[in-house]
């Protein structure tokens, strides 16, 4: 399974991205029943969870993104979003999508975010 991030960039701050994660290698019945997942690293930070999707369609996302970002995905393409508004400058960070499967995880190679102010 390969999982290509995209849609990163520099915006200023108030505006707003939609990453992409698009997987391949992996059967469309075992994509829908994944867990998937968006997390992020800043510098000198641990990589911290930000919003997951659950096979159910159950959303849950991280207090300091909620109301701002959204996860989702398109079974039919196999590729999962996370819509960025109100971006801030404490937004910069590297972004990386996950899968989780019944076996295990799948990570991107990660899409960077520069946020100005």
């Amino acid at each position: 399974v390969q999982l290509q991030a995209s849609g990163g960039g520099s915006v200023q701050a108030g505006g707003s991205l939609k990453l992409s994660c698009a997987a391949s290698g992996i059967i469309w019945s075992t994509f829908v029943s994944s867990r998937m997942a968006w997390y992020r690293q800043a510098p000198g930070k641990q990589r911290e969870l930000l919003a997951e999707l659950t096979s159910g369609g159950s959303t849950n996302y991280q207090d300091s993104v909620k109301g701002r970002f959204t996860i989702s995905k398109n079974n039919a393409k196999k590729t999962v979003y996370l819509q960025m508004n109100s971006l801030e400058p404490e937004d910069t960070a590297v972004y990386y999508c996950n899968v989780n499967t019944a076996s295990r995880d799948y990570w991107g190679q990660g899409t960077l975010v520069t946020v100005s102010s």
